[in-house]
């Protein structure tokens, strides 16, 4: 009986993609944004608002799957897709909670102190009330409130759950940063000057187009873009073959990877149009993008690290 069980996973699972893994891996990501909708809801956060803090986490799994690609990780299921989302997603979540308790703490601190100097504030305005010809003391002690209060602005805007996540997806990246000893810097220079020349376009239109106008939007169809180029350049210039099922059925069609421009742009654009015309709920709006926008990046990331480290 495990030997059947081990059998049906290699063989489905462990061996490629194909059409049945495919559509599993595709019904637990939504279980896994059903989860992720009612946890964002609990702690009151918005989503697209990590975009930035998880990229660190985002290029750790991607860098670390090409490492595996290119025989310098030993292969393992962790550490490909899927298992190497379930690890990062885990470690990003981990984060997330650790940023938001370290936020919780030092702001209720913050908060504590400025409930104290506000009770101090009032004993001494009701004293000042019964002072005559204090204009002098008032004005200095105005002074020194307005000041305490934009130091302790400051530090609270420079406290962020989103910073503590960032840092350590980073010293994650770094450490996963390290196992690279070489890179082909003409493939990098391709890929992102085709990249940066596309994103160029799309911020051009959107002062046009609405879309395209917000920033999370922009992000989401800017990180498609990449993985767009990534797969561009490494099927038609460097022989690399396409692993997913439904793209590699549109290349075959039509003999070159630059069909994956028009269906990425059309698929992707009519995903966020509609995400913002019939969402209303910001949770699920949000996470939405936030996952369009993983699934764009790290694919991307990948394909650029695998292309790098393995072209010589």
């Amino acid at each position: 009986m495990e030997n059947i069980i081990m059998d049906f996973f290699e063989k489905y699972f462990f061996s490629g993609y194909n059409i049945f893994n495919t559509l599993v891996y595709g019904i637990l990501l939504i279980i896994a944004i059903f989860i992720l909708i009612q946890f964002f809801k609990k702690i009151d956060k918005r989503p697209e608002k990590l975009i930035v803090a998880v990229i660190p986490f985002i290029l750790m799994g991607s860098i670390t799957r090409a490492l595996v690609d290119n025989g310098i990780f030993e292969y393992s299921w962790f550490l490909i897709t899927p298992g190497i989302y379930y690890i990062i997603g885990g470690l990003t979540i981990i984060s997330l909670l650790l940023g938001l308790l370290i936020e919780k703490k030092i702001f209720n601190k913050i908060n504590k102190t400025n409930k104290e100097i506000i009770e101090t504030n009032n004993i001494k305005k009701n004293i000042k009330k019964n002072l005559k010809n204090n204009l002098e003391n008032k004005l200095k002690n105005n002074i020194k409130k307005s000041f305490k209060t934009k130091i302790r602005k400051n530090i609270k805007n420079k406290i962020d759950y989103r910073l503590i996540i960032f840092s350590l997806g980073l010293l994650g990246l770094i450490y996963v940063s390290i196992n690279i000893h070489q890179l082909n810097f003409k493939v990098i220079v391709e890929v992102l000057l085709i990249w940066l020349i596309l994103t160029g376009i799309f911020y051009i239109l959107g002062k046009k187009i609405k879309i395209y106008r917000d920033k999370y939007n922009l992000s989401i169809i800017s990180a498609h873009l990449l993985d767009a180029t990534t797969t561009f350049i490494a099927v038609d210039f460097y022989g690399y073959i396409e692993q997913h099922v439904l793209p590699n059925l549109i290349y075959s069609e039509f003999s070159t990877a630059t069909s994956i421009y028009p269906l990425k742009i059309i698929v992707i654009s009519l995903a966020i149009y509609s995400i913002d015309k019939y969402i209303d709920d910001k949770t699920i709006k949000g996470l939405l993008k936030l996952a369009i926008f993983i699934l764009g990046l790290a694919p991307a990331i990948r394909n650029l690290f695998t292309m790098a480290i393995g072209i010589q």
